[in-house]
């Protein structure tokens, strides 16, 4: 970690009675920093408004938020943010305080040294055997309590193997462990509904809003296991990496990057 600000200070502690270390009550994101300046802000800044809002939380200032990101030491190409939003302290117990004011961390990191032809010729990905729970009123968003991916990504030690592929309770394919799951078929940009389980990432987001303005159909829904392997094309997507094309699932070979996956990378992932 390069720094560190804690409601606006710069400071590394919080408190043992923050909600957010006692029962994971918040959210975080992820951001990708251009010479310190935070990419699809706008797109980062409505996930975790609309998440605080879901949960109950008193949402920070967006000024106040943009002000500790441009606090931050600003190293020159690339960088990553991580904002971190709490209920803030109270008492022992579940039961929400009808009143309290929410904490926010912002720490600045440096940019992950994924190889390049990670991006250029696709990744090898796994299934993971630890299954993404299924819960309405959590579904979609990017809450603190992620113990499943902890456990999914503790599946392998492979440096080769970036990505695992989570499923629900019934076996569908739902997400990577840090990464939202598409297939292209026929033409058609698939990607599973998160209504039940799943995080709703922001590169997600980026990718359904460029198919509906350039004429690719995208479709939300149910997707097995099937699917995947009759795909002509598979990729991830985060706020980091951009667009991942997959080259193999499951020790079978996928052609990456397909002509829809490059046409998305060359539009989305260095925007």
């Amino acid at each position: 970690m390069l720094a560190c600000l804690v409601d606006g200070r710069k400071r590394q502690s919080v408190s043992v009675a923050d909600r957010g270390l006692q029962y994971g009550d918040g959210l975080f994101e992820t951001i990708a920093l251009s010479d310190g300046e935070p990419r699809r802000w706008s797109l980062h800044w409505q996930r975790l408004e609309s998440g605080c809002l879901r949960l109950g939380i008193v949402p920070p200032e967006e000024a106040r938020l943009l002000a500790d990101l441009r606090a931050l030491p600003s190293p020159a190409g690339k960088s990553v943010a991580k904002i971190i939003v709490t209920r803030g302290s109270a008492g022992r117990g579940y039961r929400p305080p009808k009143k309290s004011l929410s904490s926010r961390i912002v720490t600045l990191h440096d940019w992950p040294r994924y190889p390049q032809s990670w991006s250029d010729k696709g990744v090898r990905v796994r299934w993971c055997d630890t299954a993404c729970g299924q819960n309405p009123a959590l579904a979609g968003l990017k809450h603190l309590n992620r113990l499943e991916q902890v456990l999914a990504r503790a599946e392998w030690d492979d440096e080769d193997v970036p990505e695992g592929l989570m499923c629900d309770l019934e076996g569908r394919p739902i997400s990577g462990t840090m990464s939202n799951l598409f297939v292209v078929d026929s033409g058609v940009v698939k990607t599973p509904s998160l209504t039940a389980c799943g995080v709703e990432g922001v590169m997600r987001r980026a990718v359904m809003d460029y198919c509906h303005d350039n004429d690719l159909h995208c479709r939300v829904g149910v997707l097995n296991r099937a699917d995947l392997y009759q795909a002509q094309e598979i990729f991830l997507t985060n706020a980091l990496v951009g667009i991942w094309p997959v080259r193999e699932l499951g020790g079978r070979a996928v052609d990456a990057p397909g002509p829809v996956t490059a046409r998305l990378q060359a539009r989305l992932s260095t925007k």
